[in-house]
């Protein structure tokens, strides 16, 4: 029995096909739950909050992010960029040596795909090295509280939004003022030194009991000012300290849309980002057999038209209802 093997690049290119399927779902995912970070909507963006909470607190989340993202996007990305480099645009002008194709509106899609894949390539470089790192906020877990810090640029409008979020502002001032009470208490250093001598074990005794509690009160209260302190700060920013990752991440998106640049950025970002998905999801529905008729390709096609439609204006209302917001406070 004759078997013959799958090419390699029919294979990739499947595979390649069903990452950006996953893609899409996530796509939808990340711009419905951005959707609620105008304040506007969500009672002043709690919805935003509680979904952005639900899913930082999943359990092993680092090995979700890298099997169900990081891999997904990666493959996704090394076999887009050879595409890059290989396919040809054929709805420009012709010079007569090849037919003239701009009449077909497939092929001013299939050069669209093209660009767009550029600018989702640096976009999503940026967009993760931007949240993910340069404004990922400052952790600190203390027994069953947590606390986050992130730096903002001071507004008008901020002192009401972080009353109404429970969140709590810093100026240098202020930070120095923490670090000046927490040196005024240098004295219970003696404290962490004299818990060490307890006893492992032993019988219940309330003074070794008090001496452990005031112990690490003091070290808890130093973690926190170390924590407070590691964000620098110019003279018109401020920290802001939340109780949860989901308020921080709010304030940050907030943030981030006061500049016109990063509004205009993450515009194109998002019209590029649906674009792509939602037109390489009818690709794909076609490239795997699911629809084949020529009545159905329209009616997929206009589907797939509408569901693009709907997710850009998620994701565009998280960037402009926050901007139209900063203005108006």
């Amino acid at each position: 029995m004759n078997t013959t093997a799958l090419p390699s690049a029919f294979v990739w290119r499947r595979v390649h096909s069903l990452m950006g399927l996953w893609l899409v779902l996530f796509l939808m995912e990340h711009l419905l739950t951005n959707s609620q970070a105008a304040l506007l909507l969500g009672e002043n963006g709690k919805m935003f909050v509680r979904m952005v909470n639900a899913l930082h607190n999943l359990p092993f989340l680092p090995v979700i992010e890298i099997v169900l993202l990081g891999v997904p996007f990666a493959v996704h990305m090394v076999w887009g960029i050879q595409r890059l480099f290989t396919a040809k645009s054929n709805s420009k002008k012709s010079d007569g040596s090849t037919p003239d194709m701009r009449g077909y509106g497939r092929n001013h899609a299939y050069t669209w795909q093209r660009i767009s894949s550029w600018i989702l390539l640096f976009g999503i470089i940026g967009h993760v090295v931007q949240f993910r790192f340069l404004d990922l906020p400052v952790q600190l877990n203390q027994g069953k509280e947590s606390f986050f810090f992130i730096r903002l640029e001071m507004d008008r409008g901020l002192y009401t939004v972080a009353e109404r979020l429970g969140a709590t502002l810093y100026d240098r001032a202020a930070v120095a003022e923490q670090q000046k009470l927490l040196g005024e208490r240098s004295s219970e250093t003696a404290l962490l030194n004299t818990a060490n001598m307890v006893p492992v074990e032993g019988k219940y005794d309330e003074q070794n009991a008090l001496l452990l509690l005031s112990a690490q009160n003091f070290e808890q209260k130093q973690a926190w000012v170390d924590a407070l302190s590691k964000l620098s700060l110019k003279d018109n920013e401020v920290i802001a300290e939340t109780k949860d990752f989901g308020t921080a991440s709010l304030l940050t998106v907030r943030d981030t849309f006061k500049s016109p640049l990063y509004v205009g950025l993450y515009t194109i970002f998002v019209l590029a980002a649906c674009f792509h998905g939602f037109n390489g999801l009818w690709t794909a529905l076609i490239t795997w057999g699911v629809v084949l008729k020529v009545s159905a390709q329209r009616a997929m096609l206009k589907g797939a038209w509408a569901l693009m439609a709907i997710v850009t204006f998620l994701g565009l209302a998280a960037i402009w209802g926050t901007y139209w917001l900063n203005l108006k406070h």
